[in-house]
């Protein structure tokens, strides 16, 4: 019985299905690695604002004058903000790879190879951490400290 994301997939076959299969698939595999391209330069934006922010605040609190009260505060919470989007950000690319590698894996039930298919099985479907620590998880910890660290921020400066 054909899955949904196979009875999706198959359509006729042209007069040379196994080539053009071959280059669907090399097709697919380049958007999924698309995928992770745009997502590391959305860490390193959201990473290099962050930053930015933090020192900008460092660089504030060595004024007292009233005028930067309000700064002092829209920084941090400029910081929680950001970091929140950045966070969901993470989990929406996490997402579409899950899907994108789905599909990977149903077009090697079609093809001689399947090696994103034994890659997954090799490293016991990310359930192991001793042989694979999904990348999201060590990622999305970033963005999460930041949010710690602007509400630290944020409620120190009412003290």
């Amino acid at each position: 019985m054909a899955t949904k994301i196979e009875k999706t997939l198959m359509n006729e076959l042209p007069a040379e299905p196994y080539a053009a299969a071959i280059e669907q698939y090399k097709l697919y595999v380049e958007t999924a690695e698309k995928n992770s391209s745009r997502r590391l330069t959305a860490n390193s934006f959201f990473l290099t604002i962050n930053t930015g922010l933090s020192a900008l605040l460092g660089y504030m609190t060595s004024f007292k004058e009233m005028d930067l009260a309000v700064a002092q505060l829209a920084v941090p919470i400029a910081g929680i903000i950001l970091s929140y989007f950045w966070y969901r950000l993470i989990i929406s690319y996490r997402e579409m790879n899950r899907a994108k590698f789905k599909v990977i894996h149903e077009m090697e039930n079609h093809l001689p190879f399947r090696a994103f298919v034994a890659e997954w099985e090799a490293v016991e479907h990310g359930e192991n951490p001793k042989k694979y620590r999904p990348y999201t998880k060590i990622e999305s910890a970033v963005p999460r400290v930041f949010i710690v660290v602007h509400s630290i921020v944020l409620f120190s400066l009412f003290k």
